[in-house]
């Protein structure tokens, strides 16, 4: 294979991870809003979409340049690393989105990059700064989400405690445009980055890593552009779970959870930390069921998830160094 056809073999590959973790992580944005009725599935999942796609025009490319350059060195990465990586990262998202599992396609890919990264130079080809920023974000993310979306439960509660339910309840179905909006933007500013930042590092290797480490505006695109595709196709299985297996929400509920959680990835965006989008969402739900009563959340539903959390890096990387190790033949 010449090397064009692989740069743009691993380019579609990464492109289909990302349309992949679109349609894994739709139900981060458009659970609350469905689950409470306020918008039907298929509108609701073009409202995301959109959002998702125009995400690049309000963030930089922090969480590109720390999943590009920051998890594996760039030293090591070569086509068989990167195919390696995105292999282990799809076959994990498409296993978990069977199950209905609403795992995390971002650690997916950081586990499949470590994967690969162990696989071919061991412990010296892990930039372990990037990766531990990445694992501090698995428990800070949740946490942050938890907490913004229980705070603001509690101080919408005492602002509206004298006004009538169904006054409320129509204010919050047409806020929840608003919280639902901003939440996809976060979802497409920190997700879509990640698979930037893997299609920039290649460029980088194929390029004889002279040039400044950087990402070209048509990869933007293209990866907002599959990231939106993916959104639009939907993920049902997980929507039910994330929207009405952990909590029954309210409109003035799903508000508080989507706009908790997209504080949550506002911030990590802007610092540059890839962390789960799944993550920050199930917390923010979780803080807004247990507001109303802890016997609300359905805390077996959510020790499932969090032991998908746990297992996804791991397993996403076995998987990675498996295909790297079988890929000799074709990716020298």
């Amino acid at each position: 294979m010449t090397p064009t056809f692989v740069i743009w073999l691993l380019v579609i590959i990464a492109l289909l991870f990302d349309f992949l973790n679109g349609m894994h992580d739709a139900a981060n944005s458009i659970a609350t809003i469905v689950s409470t009725r306020v918008l039907k599935p298929i509108h609701a999942v073009a409202w995301a979409a959109f959002f998702n796609f125009i995400a690049f025009l309000f963030f930089g490319l922090h969480v590109a340049n720390t999943v590009g350059a920051g998890i594996v060195s760039v030293h090591v990465v070569t086509d068989r690393l990167i195919f390696g990586a995105l292999g282990g990262a799809i076959i994990w998202n498409i296993v978990t989105w069977l199950a209905g599992i609403p795992s995390s396609s971002s650690h997916a890919l950081v586990g499949g990059l470590v994967g690969a990264g162990l696989a071919k130079a061991g412990f010296s080809a892990i930039v372990w700064n990037g990766v531990s920023k990445t694992a501090l974000g698995i428990v800070v993310s949740p946490v942050f989400g938890f907490l913004m979306a229980l705070l603001l439960v509690l101080v919408v509660t005492w602002l509206f405690v004298r006004s009538r339910p169904a006054a409320v309840d129509r204010l919050f179905r047409s806020l929840q445009f608003v919280s639902a909006s901003l939440y996809s933007l976060g979802h497409g500013g920190n997700d879509a980055q990640k698979t930037m930042g893997v299609i920039a590092v290649l460029l980088y290797v194929h390029q004889g890593g002279h040039a400044a480490f950087h990402v070209p505006l048509w990869v933007v695109l293209a990866c907002q552009t599959a990231m939106a595709l993916g959104t639009l196709s939907g993920g049902w299985r997980i929507v039910h779970t994330m929207g009405s297996r952990i909590t029954r929400l309210s409109p003035m509920q799903g508000f508080c959870a989507e706009t908790g959680g997209a504080i949550t990835l506002f911030t990590a965006t802007y610092l540059g930390v890839p962390v789960s989008t799944t993550h920050t969402i199930t917390g923010a739900i979780v803080g807004v069921g247990a507001a109303k009563r802890t016997s609300a959340v359905r805390w077996g539903v959510a020790r499932g998830i969090i032991v998908a959390w746990v297992i996804t890096m791991p397993m996403a990387g076995l998987v990675a160094a498996a295909l790297y190790a079988c890929s000799g033949s074709v990716f020298p």
